[in-house]
């Protein structure tokens, strides 16, 4: 598998992550009702494809690390449902510039494929790049894009630093970069906005100390060229919308590890 920064990632050549004949996971009613309450639709078979990819999900777990949530009614609402609040800020952004095509969307530090892939399937317009630095989680990736014949979507193994530097293929070449528990928003900050165009949004989903980390980030985002819009508070999270303002100095992000060592601003908790 080659570890080039921006190159699809191809599969390697062992057993199956999962067995692709298993059953459809049926959606929970919370999860149906938390949707109704949030005007989240489904067309056509867009519910049976996301089932099969929480049973995908979950038989894969047994083998590799992807989650510590197993209970399918669980499953629905924490990680579909969680997913689909970004669905507001995705279906309905528009390009500054007013130039068109699709919308193009890149899921930093995907893991198992969240909030990526739930938003490729319903959305099935927007190209969503899922990129990850772990093989293993690439592999299952690759195959259940495949199992589900995803052809909006294409896997990347590469870390964030990284990438974040390849001018050609990824550095601001994406109208909405999201991320969702991949660590305190000032270390986040630099993984991601070197993404977004100029004018794109950064979608992160945090938890309970979002406004504290929105504080602690306010050094990192000034120095990205960013800034948060209204965050939004939603049942199972906050999305925390951030808007980049200029082209990211050449600087950020920095080499991989630094980040996470050093935020920019200081020490920060990550808890």
């Amino acid at each position: 598998m080659s570890d080039a920064p921006g190159r699809p990632a191809e599969p390697e050549d062992r057993g199956p992550l999962f067995d692709a004949t298993l059953s459809t996971l049926q959606p929970s009613q919370a999860f149906l009702d938390a949707c109704g309450d949030a005007a989240i639709a489904f067309e056509g078979d867009d519910l049976a494809r996301l089932g099969r990819y929480l049973a995908f999900l979950r038989d894969a777990n047994a083998k590799i690390n992807l989650t510590t949530i197993v209970d399918p009614d669980e499953m629905w609402l924490r990680h579909i449902y969680d997913s689909l609040t970004l669905l507001p800020f995705v279906a309905s952004y528009e390009r500054e510039d007013g130039t068109d095509g699709p919308v193009t969307l890149l899921d930093v530090g995907t893991g198992g494929g969240l909030p990526g892939l739930p938003l490729a399937i319903v959305l099935p317009d927007v190209r969503v790049t899922l990129l990850e630095a772990t093989g293993k989680k690439v592999r299952f990736l690759s195959a259940v894009t495949a199992a589900l014949g995803l052809a909006n979507v294409r896997v990347v193994q590469a870390r964030a630093e990284d990438a974040g530097r390849d001018r050609v293929e990824h550095r601001e070449r994406y109208d909405l970069v999201t991320s969702r528990a991949v660590g305190p928003l000032a270390t986040l900050a630099e993984l991601t906005v070197p993404f977004a165009r100029v004018g794109g949004l950064v979608l992160a989903i945090k938890g309970e100390r979002a406004d504290a980390e929105i504080v602690e980030a306010k050094a990192a985002l000034h120095a990205l060229h960013a800034h948060v819009r209204e965050p939004l508070r939603t049942p199972t999270g906050t999305i925390v919308p951030i808007l980049k303002q200029r082209s990211t100095p050449k600087m950020y992000p920095r080499r991989a590890g630094e980040p996470k060592r050093s935020p920019i601003g200081g020490r920060l908790r990550d808890d």
